[in-house]
């Protein structure tokens, strides 16, 4: 009995092991940021992470069309992109991506979401959802902060709370200003709030 428990302790400890995060399964705090190539955006180019190799920060949102918390988020989102890199001088860089496939979170859907709200970032599709579970995303939206090395310095939730009038804490914003210094946020991780995203079953 001893040894089936002790088997079962090594199960649990190796389980949590392959864990990289506290909540992402893929990520840690300071690892290399996945990349990603060629990806299509709403403005009809392809864009690739080696595009923003003169910004000294990316902030990467998963997000989508369908999904209402995505929705409710997306007021915030704009204003953090007309804050922190609306300026030509910017050192400051914002990207969405969508992976989802529903026929609601497709290209032309996102060009007529972004068309009405005036989105002022790139928002890019991957239809592959390769680059969301390169991250290890699992909802929309959620936040990765991406220093000058291109290494991930935050991952999570935009900020504490989803009523922005009940707002204490400001993940992203805190993140993105200690990156600014060179420094590691306060708070390197957090636990996305939202929808899931739409992953393929695996085929393995």
């Amino acid at each position: 009995m001893k040894k089936v428990i002790a088997i079962l302790f090594a199960s649990i400890c190796m389980a949590f092991a392959c864990q990289a995060g506290m909540y992402n399964r893929v990520l840690s705090p300071g690892d290399p940021a996945p990349s990603w190539k060629d990806l299509p955006g709403i403005d009809g180019k392809k864009h690739s992470l080696a595009d923003l190799k003169d910004k000294e920060i990316v902030v990467v949102v998963f997000t989508c069309c369908s999904c209402p918390a995505a929705e409710d988020y997306e007021d915030r989102i704009l204003a953090f992109a007309q804050k922190h890199t609306a300026a030509p001088t910017s050192k400051i860089a914002l990207v969405a991506i969508n992976v989802n496939t529903i026929p609601e979170d497709r290209l032309p859907k996102m060009k007529e979401r972004a068309e009405k709200k005036g989105f002022t970032f790139p928002y890019l599709y991957d239809e592959t959802q390769q680059i969301a579970r390169a991250f290890g995303a699992s909802y929309t939206p959620e936040f990765f902060v991406l220093n000058k090395e291109r290494k991930v310095v935050y991952m999570g939730a935009m900020d504490d709370r989803d009523d922005p009038a009940k707002v204490k804490t400001k993940f992203l914003e805190e993140a993105v200003g200690a990156a600014a210094k060179g420094q590691r946020p306060r708070t390197q991780e957090t636990l996305g709030r939202g929808c899931r995203i739409r992953y393929h079953r695996s085929k393995e």
